[in-house]
């Protein structure tokens, strides 16, 4: 890999570190503890050093400023307040419209960029003016000399750097003085020996190998995290070895005893780098020709000593394996392009229709050899499935985090004071859908937050909490996908709904609407109660746009509200978009697939010709007549029967001719000639090569009811 190569993964991993930095930003000054900030500093010192390594200075020089500042907040010179919060949270979004642009192919800063960028440094440079009168004003930590005692506690006033490069690293485009001049921006490098153990004879030499190592002595007020992750990019080309000042002669001991047979004598490279004293290095030799074989354990040593607990070394233990394993799944994991998976679900789609036609084929000619092999490879063909499935299904929580900054900001730009409470994080929901349901969700949150939440003071009259509450909520319910976007806010007016509606003429003022259908009409095109216009709403702009994008996605959405209560939008998606488990039914020649998650049950037609329910043990069945619906003209059976669906839990049943069972169906769009069509979804190839309709269950269901 060179270093073009590594440059998307640098986009990549800036955009995570950009997430997790908002994320721990948006608790709030309150909840924010010292591993918070310690990992906000290390993501923008992370995002700084990498692309120092890429030479996009204009992005070192920005997260350079915000560096600084949390260094100043993570020391204490610096208070973190709301104000400071914002800003940061504006320079976060800075940087990512500086990754986005380098993801583009700039990788030089223009004239807007900077425009964008010098009033966010600007305002970091009060904060900065601050931690520098601070610092002026305290003790200077590194002018501070402890005194060096003597035998294995000796002290140094410095950091030692054991550096061995892998013989790939130029191969792989990397050079290993780029990252010693950026080290040296964490401080100063006191002294440094070049090192080439590992250069062998001239004629075995490979000019493309690296044989580099150094040994250095470095002064830096930086911690241990913020030097290692120089050599992020190298760390697995690489052998290093840091050691923090005041470091035990015991350490470096450890260290001598690590370097190779054939390497110079480490002891007097360690003293010509002043990291050892002569007399120390004769105390490390001493030590080193003990016989460490008789040497208890640290943990014992500890133990006995009565310095910890046993249960403290045991814990440390069982953390340290913890970690190994979870060392060891990162290294089993992968990063795959998801048009590669959008490729492996189209033939796995055209795999299922290929097996589908074997297995008619094999029926038909009655060899049962070749039947009991095309049932085999349905078997391989329904594991291969699901798991190709499996591989584009993600958790939905990663899309519910991203809102904590929508309410953040919508609700400071309203005057109100609200928190966004998550739940189901857990569910899993095709990547597609996750993908489509970003701009639908938003409006569905500002709205929550501009309509239904009252302001403060409205909120204390009618004796709730001056703090709102928006709630995400995800789950999974008869092979459907679930999300609820609630507030505890005033709840929708049914009067001024129908009111306004019959203003604009969306429906007869003699007709006589349900409460369901009433809350329907908010998502008519141009609907709107607001009084006013702001820049959230008001313009009758969204709601039909969300309603619009969520029936693309073979998706509903209706709308429950209690009047002083609060609202939720519930909108139901199924699990994903290309695949499905179907159930074939036929009505006269005409064949159609139900989604097999819908299906409750199947019975006989024991109903009247002229009524358009039955009896279900006990209680009423709406059903639908498939025939009459899609005007089938061949004639009826002498026995049909009836399919009973549910959707949002209400069951509905299809009156049918002939079922013909399970089938994995891979869904094909209509055409728009076929985009005005009620109550299909899509269409499925089968075997014979004819088209089958799927059924839209939910459209079914509704007009059933």
């Amino acid at each position: 890999m060179n270093i073009e190569e590594a440059l998307p993964t640098f986009i990549l991993e800036s955009r995570e570190l950009l997430e997790d930095v908002e994320a721990r930003l948006l608790r709030g000054p309150a909840e924010m503890d010292a591993d918070s900030l310690n990992a906000i500093f290390r993501g923008a010192h992370t995002i700084k050093g990498s692309a120092g390594l890429f030479q996009l200075d204009h992005i070192v020089a920005f997260m350079h400023g915000v560096e600084s500042v949390l260094e100043g907040v993570r020391d204490g010179r610096v208070k973190l307040e709301d104000p400071l919060v914002t800003l940061l949270l504006a320079c976060t979004d800075h940087a990512r419209l500086l990754i986005e642009a380098v993801a583009a192919g700039e990788v030089s800063a223009n004239a807007e960029m900077e425009r964008a960028g010098a009033p966010l440094l600007a305002r970091l440079g009060e904060y900065l003016e601050v931690t520098q009168l601070t610092a002026a004003v305290e003790k200077p930590r590194a002018a501070i000399v402890q005194p060096r005692p003597s035998g294995d506690s000796a002290l140094t006033d410095h950091w030692h750097i054991s550096l061995r490069f892998g013989p790939d690293v130029l191969r792989n485009g990397m050079d290993p003085l780029s990252f010693l001049r950026y080290l040296s921006q964490l401080g100063s490098i006191a002294a440094i020996e070049t090192l080439s153990d590992a250069l062998p004879p001239a004629p075995e030499m490979d000019p493309e190998s690296c044989y580099l190592g150094f040994e250095i002595a470095f002064a830096s007020m930086a911690d241990k995290a913020a030097i290692e992750g120089v050599f992020e990019f190298v760390r697995d080309d690489c052998r290093i070895r840091i050691l923090p000042p005041n470091s035990r002669v015991s350490e470096y001991v450890a260290l001598i005893d690590e370097a190779p047979p054939q390497a110079p004598r480490l002891g007097e490279i360690l003293v010509r780098c002043g990291t050892l004293t002569p007399h120390e290095l004769e105390a490390a030799l001493a030590a080193q020709q003990a016989d460490a074989a008789n040497a208890p354990k640290l943990g014992t040593i500890l133990v006995d000593e009565g310095m910890v607990q046993p249960a403290v070394v045991d814990a440390a233990l069982v953390k340290q394996k913890q970690l190994g394993d979870a060392k060891a799944l990162d290294a089993r994991s992968i990063r795959v392009d998801a048009g590669k998976l959008d490729k492996l679900i189209d033939l796995v789609g055209e795999l299922i229709i290929a097996t589908a036609s074997t297995n008619m084929i094999a029926r038909r000619t009655r060899v049962l050899d070749l039947q009991e092999c095309a049932a085999t490879l349905s078997g391989l063909v329904e594991e291969v499935r699901e798991n190709a499935l499996q591989l584009r299904m993600v958790k939905i929580g990663a899309t519910f985090n991203r809102f904590q900054r929508v309410v953040h900001d919508v609700s400071r730009e309203t005057g109100k004071d609200i928190r966004l409470v998550v739940s189901g994080e857990d569910t899993e929901l095709d990547k597609t859908l996750i993908e489509r349901l970003g701009d639908p969700l938003t409006h569905l949150v500002r709205n929550a937050i501009d309509h239904g939440i009252e302001s403060p003071e409205e909120r204390r009259k009618r004796s709730k909490p001056a703090q709102g509450s928006v709630r995400l909520n995800a789950y999974h319910d008869s092979g459907s996908v679930v999300i609820e976007v609630s507030d505890d806010g005033g709840g929708l007016k049914r009067e001024k709904i129908l009111a306004k509606a019959i203003e604009r003429g969306l429906i007869d003022p003699e007709r006589s609407l349900n409460e369901r259908e009433i809350f329907d009409l908010v998502f008519e095109p141009g609907f709107s109660t607001a009084e006013r216009i702001t820049n959230l709403s008001g313009r009758g702009v969204g709601m039909d746009v969300v309603k619009r994008n969520i029936v693309a996605l073979r998706g509903t959405v209706h709308i429950e509200s209690d009047e002083g209560a609060g609202t939720t939008v519930i909108v139901r998606l199924p699990l994903t978009l290309a695949i499905i488990n179907g159930f074939l039914v036929g009505v006269g020649k005409s064949v159609f697939v139900l989604p097999l998650d819908t299906i409750e049950e199947c019975v006989e037609f024991p109903s009247a010709p002229t009524h358009d329910y039955t009896n279900l043990r006990g209680n009423v069945l709406p059903f639908i007549r498939l025939r009459d619906l899609f005007e089938v003209s061949d004639p009826p059976v002498a026995r049909e029967n009836i399919v009973v669906v549910r959707h949002a839990g209400q069951k509905t049943g299809l009156v049918v001719d002939t079922l013909f069972g399970e089938f994995q169906t891979v869904i094909k769009p209509l055409g728009k000639l076929f985009s005005g069509v009620k109550c299909i979804s899509g269409s499925s190839l089968l075997g014979t090569g004819e088209v089958a309709l799927i059924l839209d269950v939910p459209a079914l269901v509704q007009q059933a009811s």
